[in-house]
């Protein structure tokens, strides 16, 4: 899982993450400080998904980012 975008831009982008995933709380996404591996294990917890679904979310936030910010591949 590529987690430069995620990392690189995470002050911009937490706004992006917090409207898809309302359930995830502020303490949440500033503990992940752009880890894309907690931030998927957190989903796994709020939203009980098994860790593939979580996994997959987060590549898909990650692609979908890389249309704004296509310099971070």
């Amino acid at each position: 899982m590529n987690k430069d975008i995620i990392s690189g831009k995470w002050s911009q982008l937490k706004g992006k993450a917090q409207a898809k995933w309302g359930d995830l709380t502020d303490d949440d996404f500033k503990v992940a400080e752009g880890n894309a591996e907690y931030l998927s294990g957190r989903l796994q917890e709020r939203y009980g998904w098994a860790k593939d679904r979580a996994e997959s979310e987060v590549r898909e936030f990650q692609k979908d980012l890389s249309k704004d910010y296509p310099d971070h591949h």
